[in-house]
């Protein structure tokens, strides 16, 4: 469940909250009966609720990335949106762009690769200079080596490379957010703890049982 109150269908009264509810849910309570049609729970939405100018202001974000207004390849940027769920180690944001990618014809074997893309070959040299950047982005913070951005420079103009960066660190910031209220695929509980010894383990600690003199 999501670290934060999911609000229930009865309990909207923002227009554009319902309308979403409505596309995503149908008839549903989607606190009750979650779920949407790519297998996600649907509770990224209903946490988003809780404040409704801020649930308007990422979809006014969604739309903005898919407009046909956007000069940047589609199939580019969402290499680019799902690689920075991979790096920020969203699996929701990941999940999620993968299904977008296949959307937009690109094949299993590249989905796939996209984890270990500097060691693939089924990427094309302006692909790898997208995923390049968008490690750049997520993993330096936006430390970005001048050769890579000249390189950038020989295939994009200035408004393609605006838009690569703003949507890429967008998804940066969902993916961050997504693991931080444990939403949709992100709900996951940590997994780097103490590992319980063995019950009649001895304490290595200890130095007359690590074989020290006192």
């Amino acid at each position: 469940m999501p670290r934060l109150r999911q609000v229930p269908r009865a309990e909207v009264e923002t227009p554009l909250i319902a309308t979403m509810y409505g596309l995503l849910f149908g008839d549903r309570d989607p606190v009750a009966e979650p779920g949407t049609e790519t297998g996600s729970p649907g509770d990224w939405w209903t946490a988003f609720a809780n404040v409704p100018d801020v649930f308007e202001h990422a979809v006014q974000g969604f739309g903005l990335y898919r407009s046909p207004q956007r000069h940047l390849d589609p199939v580019l940027r969402e290499f680019a949106q799902a690689r920075a769920g991979w790096a920020a180690q969203s699996q929701f944001v990941f999940s999620q762009h993968c299904k977008s990618l296949r959307e937009l014809g690109v094949s299993d074997e590249r989905i796939a690769a996209i984890p270990h893309w500097a060691a693939a070959d089924c990427f094309t040299p302006v692909e790898r200079l997208v995923l390049a950047y968008s490690d750049c982005l997520v993993y330096d913070l936006g430390r970005v080596p001048d050769g890579l951005f000249a390189a950038l420079r020989e295939h994009f103009d200035d408004v393609e490379l605006l838009e690569l960066t703003y949507i890429t660190a967008l998804y940066l910031q969902h993916a961050v957010m997504a693991r931080a209220l444990r939403t949709e695929f992100d709900d996951v509980d940590e997994r780097i703890v103490e590992v319980d010894p063995p019950a009649d383990a001895s304490d290595p600690t200890r130095p007359e049982e690590a074989g020290e003199s006192r």
